[in-house]
Parts: structure tokens; sequence; C-alpha cells
């Protein structure tokens, strides 16, 4: 969606024009004066349905303004003191559902942003856009045959504003970390027959354009690292598997420690031996999502300049039965040089992820690691598609997480670690259990004190996606499919590292 902020001069008069209405019916500056225009046409519109201008609603009407007819779209914004950056966004999000199912692709977009809200001016109206552009979002790729009711991708949108410079100046910053997150689903809802970890890496590469430098490396590297885990999820695929590495540069000091963010990328997994039923593996594509989140947010600090160092460190791999497939039984070799007592295939995220920890820890020396995975049904049991749960051993590294989830809207919840979870990961043959004993208990915790082991006491944090990488049903800010969760988090948490001056705080 191409988005562009103009003075009313400037205003296309072609396109469907969008215009507000606050609670009770009541008409703002900008408003009142199209319906001036109209000869009273808007207002009759109003009085005559049900729109009343609350929050999200939607009523669309053909009316003649100075003697041409417009397709216009009235909009409700609700109670004026509610309007925060999330309600203007939500408030986009409802705009570009509605028109999705009318067939326009282009609008203008002219609303007053009352002066007692939260949010006003140019800022609210880019939030707006941001809104607009994540809900208008359109998965058609594989489409061939259309039919009438199929969502219409808006193509051009024209938001007019007294306030250009402060609504360009915010959609700078918005608009690149809306680009990472369309990365992320673009990723998450391709096929794993075209998605896998060759061709993953072939997708990104043209993030190079943008100053991330890029690394790929196959399984002699991943052996000569001692990646036994990694390895071995990677063995029944015919599929060969890749380390990602995306760096980018852009504190004062590029010798910084960076930030890390580090995705587990399962682009299939069929369970392994340990095979997944058969209801629901198609979702199993998108058990790359995580690794879908780093590279979304590499992408976003890259376009927006980020003052910040950050490494993004992506395990691709697909998790298969083939007949050199690793066995429950088994016993690996880490990164880290400890051994891990494998019991059940399917648990494969967590050994990619240490492994990538200790790899992490090593070579980078990070002030920070945050690792995103689909990891665990357990933490979906617990938390449901709301929230995300987080494991950490920092409380600085959780409240900067939890600040990051305010200002971008992705939910966290913290859960407990405790050494009572630590101490069921012991093996009677190895270092470690893949999975704790009793199995069937508190899955999630224990993944979680399993790869904080391989965080080696650096400041780290673990991010369980599970049911936040699908959307079921169409969302305010995201249509049916995948989410991109987690974009946004690490762009907010990167710039609250950024604002502070010390990203190893």
């Amino acid at each position: 969606m191409n988005i562009t902020f103009v003075e009313a001069a400037a205003a296309p008069s072609e396109g469907v024009l969008i215009l507000a209405v606050q609670s009770e019916s009541v008409f703002g500056a900008i408003t009142q004066r199209y319906d001036t225009a109209s000869d009273g046409a808007l207002r009759r519109v109003v009085d005559s349905s049900r729109f009343s201008g609350k929050r999200d609603e939607t009523l669309e009407a053909a009316v003649t303004v100075e003697g041409v007819a417009r397709a216009v779209v009235l909009v409700g914004l609700g109670e004026t003191d509610k309007l925060d950056a999330r309600a203007w966004e939500e408030i986009g999000g409802a705009l570009a559902a509605h028109l999705t199912t009318t067939g326009n692709t282009t609008a203008v977009l002219a609303i007053d942003t009352p002066d007692d809200a939260p949010v006003t001016g140019g800022l609210a109206l880019a939030h707006l856009a941001l809104g607009m552009r994540l809900r208008g979002y359109v998965y058609d790729r594989y489409r061939t045959i259309r039919d009438d009711d199929d969502p219409t991708r808006l193509d051009r949108l024209t938001v007019v504003t007294d306030d250009v410079g402060g609504a360009t100046s915010a959609w700078y910053d918005l608009d690149a970390v809306a680009g990472g997150v369309e990365l992320a689903r673009d990723l998450f809802n391709q096929p794993a027959n075209d998605l896998y970890p060759i061709s993953f890496v072939e997708q990104i590469g043209p993030l190079a354009e943008l100053g991330i430098d890029i690394e790929a490396h196959g399984p002699d590297y991943l052996a000569e690292q001692g990646m036994g885990a990694m390895l071995a999820v990677a063995s029944g695929s015919s599929h060969e598997p890749r380390l990602l590495i995306l760096r980018w540069s852009g504190a004062d000091d590029p010798d910084a420690a960076p930030l890390c963010f580090i995705g587990k990328g399962l682009t299939f997994d069929c369970g392994g031996i340990s095979i997944k039923p058969a209801k629901g593996m198609e979702e199993m594509k998108g058990d790359m999502a995580g690794g879908g989140a780093v590279v979304g947010a590499l992408q976003a600090l890259a376009a927006r300049n980020a003052r910040v160092n950050a490494v993004g460190i992506v395990g691709l791999v697909e998790n298969m039965a083939g007949s050199r497939a690793y066995r429950p039984g088994d016993v690996l070799t880490s990164k880290a040089g400890w051994t891990i007592e494998v019991f059940n295939t399917d648990a494969e995220g967590r050994l990619v992820l240490l492994d990538l920890l200790a790899y992490a820890v090593e070579r980078f020396e990070p002030a920070a690691m945050i690792d995103l995975a689909t990891l665990t049904y357990d933490i979906m049991a617990g938390l449901g598609l709301v929230y995300t749960g987080m494991y950490t051993t920092s409380d600085e590294l959780a409240a900067d997480l939890d600040a990051a989830s305010a200002a971008s809207g992705e939910k966290l919840w913290r859960m407990p670690m405790d050494q009572e979870y630590e101490d069921n990961l012991g093996s009677d043959i190895a270092d470690l259990r893949q999975i704790a004993e009793p199995g069937d208990y508190a899955d999630a915790a224990h993944a979680a004190h399993l790869l904080q082991r391989f965080a080696r006491g650096r400041p780290w944090a673990h991010l369980d996606i599970a049911g936040k990488e699908l959307a079921y049903d169409d969302k305010p800010l995201c249509p049916k499919g995948g989410t991109g969760v987690g974009v946004r988090l690490l762009d907010a948490f990167a710039r609250i590292r950024e604002d502070s001056g010390d990203p190893g705080r």
C-alpha cells in the first residue's frame, strides 16, 4: 500500500473519500465542511441509519459533493478521550477491513483528530495509516482463480493533514515496522514445498540492500561448530539445514555489544519419528514464525536506520521422519559440549534453540538475547491465543520487554522460573534430558529452563509465541493467516534500548 500525507489543496479528487464521525453522530470540522458541500447529504445518510459514530463503525454511501458524485466511507471514532495510538490503529484496521470488501483500490482520508484525544495530529494519522496497512494485508500469491468476494488490496491511500511534517516523520518509523511485519507474514504464509531452509535464505537476500550483512552456513559449518543438536533435528530431511545470521550495525560504536534476536526456523515440522497427528499438521509450515519475526525485525531496524547494533540468528531446519532421522533414546552433543538424551523428536525446537544460544554467546557476546519460538502446546493451554509466554531470569530485561509490549500492543505474560523445574532435567545416561520427567506437566517451563542453561548467564529471555503466530479468523490488525507476531515487539524493545543509550542495561 502506497501511503502519502498531503495538505488539503493537494488531495486527489478520485478514490473513495473517508471521513470521521465522533460518538453520538457528532461531525468534526472536516466532515461538517463536506456535509455542507453536499447540501446536508451526509447528515441525512447518518440520521437514516443505525450508524452513530461508535468506534470502528463504518458506513458507506454515494453522495454528491459540489456537483461530483463520490463514494464516501464514514468511520466512527467513538469517545475522543480514548483515542490513543492503539485506538487509531484499530480504527484504521476497521477501515481496511471494510475497503477490502468493496473493490476500491484508492482512497483519500480526511479526518479530524480531536484536540482532547491522547494522540492527535500527524502522529494519530500515522498510526491510523499503520492500522490500515496491517489489516489491509492480502496474501494471494497462489490464487489463480478469483472470486467476486475475494479481498481487494488497497493500492494507494492519500492522507489529508495540516501536519504533513509530523505525519511524515512518524510514518518513517511506522512504515519500516509495517514492512517487517509484512515480510514475516509472507514467509509464514508460504507452503513448505516453496519455503525450506535454502529457499528461505534466498528470499531474504534483498535485505542486504538495506545494509544488513547476511551469512548462511550449511551442515559442514554446523559440524565444525559442534552444533550436534540442530544437525540431529535436520537429519531426517532431504533439505539441508542453514544457520542464518543477519547483522545490523547502527550504533555510534560499531563494536558495541549487540542485541541478539534468535528465532526457531522449522520450515516444516512433522514431529519426526514421534510423528504428529494428521489433523492440523498443515499448520506446521508455520513453525518458522520465530525465525520470521527475527528477520522481519532486522528489516525494520535497518529500514528506519535504528541506532543499535543487532544480530538476528535463525536456525533453519525441516524436521522429518526419514530413514536417517534422529530417534527417541539418542544422545546428542550440543554446541556447549553438554550431552542431551532425546525422549521425543517432536520436542525439536528447544534442541535447535539451545545450539543457537550457545553459538550466540560464544561468537557475539551479546548485551542481551531474546529467543522466539512456536515451542509448546503447553503455553497455549495456559495463555490461549492471546498472550505470549515470557521466561527470563532478568528483572531488568523483563521490565523492558513489558514496556515494549505496551508500546507495540503485542501482549506478554511473565511466567515463573524455579529451581524445582531445573531439577527435573537430569538424565540417567547424559548431562541433560530433552524434556522433563514427568513430561506431561509444565513443558513450557521445563523447555525454558533447558534453554536458560545455554544462555550461560547472559541477560536472556525466551518468548513462547505458540498460538500467537496464526490468526484463525480476522483480527483488528490482521486478516486470517500469519500474524507476524514478534516484529513490533522486538522493534519496540530495540527502540527502548536505543533511546536509553545503553543497550546492555
